[in-house]
């Protein structure tokens, strides 16, 4: 395996690992045991958030590994109270310092929350963040197309990635094409899904995990990578670490990865984003 995983460039040139790790619902603790040991697995992306409350434990397991902070890469994202062109500055600033880091890699407003309608505000005050340099890149969470729209009208410039709930359940084809269609990376939260167990046992899924010696969710990982997604899978169990990020070394046929795409509807829907926020 190798010790960095592929990348894909975001708008403005930064490269992004295709695989990362989620660390929702850790705590500090748990998380710093997590990313340290992601790390020594090859891991380079870690997710987090204002709202996962575990940023500091993030921000400590990356300090404990000895990498130098610049082959690392952080994502975090703030909340409704910091939406507004002049608030997004302090969210930044709170980020940071629990993470213990002097520049954000990736900052993310974390929900619409349309009903505030001042998410457009918030992207102004992005912009200004990015262009400042205390972060590389800047982008939204669980955003529709409709609010992607809103951001190009109103402002001109669109988001570098799009964090959304998506997998082989929930594939979120219409965002998935506004996004390609507009220069928008696509990363997926809970990619092998809530319903993992169900998800794992889906005939499609087992049938091509035994026909090329992987896991079901390794098959699922590599289905996100060849629709050409970045995605983040959450685990503190070393071992499954590992093997989610042992998926460089095969491909699906688009044939298969359209059948996995098939599933699509099998559970649920993705949480509203019209009606759901913080």
């Amino acid at each position: 395996m190798a010790d960095i995983t592929p990348t894909i460039t975001l708008r403005g040139g930064l490269e992004i690992p295709r695989v990362g790790l989620g660390t929702w619902p850790m705590d500090d603790a748990d998380s710093e045991r997590a990313v340290l040991s992601a790390i020594e697995a090859g891991y380079r992306l870690f997710d987090t958030a204002e709202n996962y409350k575990n940023e500091a434990g993030v921000g400590r397991g990356m300090r404990a590994s000895g990498v130098p902070r610049e082959q690392l890469f952080v994502t975090t994202k703030f909340n409704r109270e910091w939406h507004g062109e002049d608030l997004v500055r302090e969210a930044f600033e709170r980020s940071a310092e629990r993470l213990g880091v002097e520049y954000i890699d990736l900052l993310l407003i974390h929900w619409p929350n349309p009903e505030q309608d001042r998410y457009v505000d918030a992207w102004r005050g992005m912009i200004r963040l990015r262009d400042a340099g205390l972060v590389r890149a800047i982008g939204v969470s669980n955003f529709k197309p409709a609010h992607l729209e809103r951001l190009r009208t109103e402002v001109g410039e669109m988001p570098a990635l799009n964090q959304v709930q998506l997998n082989p359940f929930i594939t979120q084809a219409a965002t998935r094409e506004y996004d390609a269609a507009h220069g928008i990376v696509t990363e997926s939260w809970a990619p092998i899904s809530k319903g993992h167990e169900r998800l794992m046992e889906q005939p499609v899924i087992a049938g091509l995990a035994e026909r090329y010696g992987k896991t079901p969710a390794q098959i699922v990982l590599r289905w996100h990578l060849e629709l050409g997604l970045v995605t983040i899978p959450k685990s503190g169990n070393p071992q499954r670490m590992r093997e989610n990020l042992d998926v460089f070394d095969f491909a699906l046929t688009p044939a298969e990865v359209a059948e996995i795409t098939g599933l699509d509807g099998g559970t649920g829907a993705p949480a509203d984003s019209d009606k759901f926020g913080h």
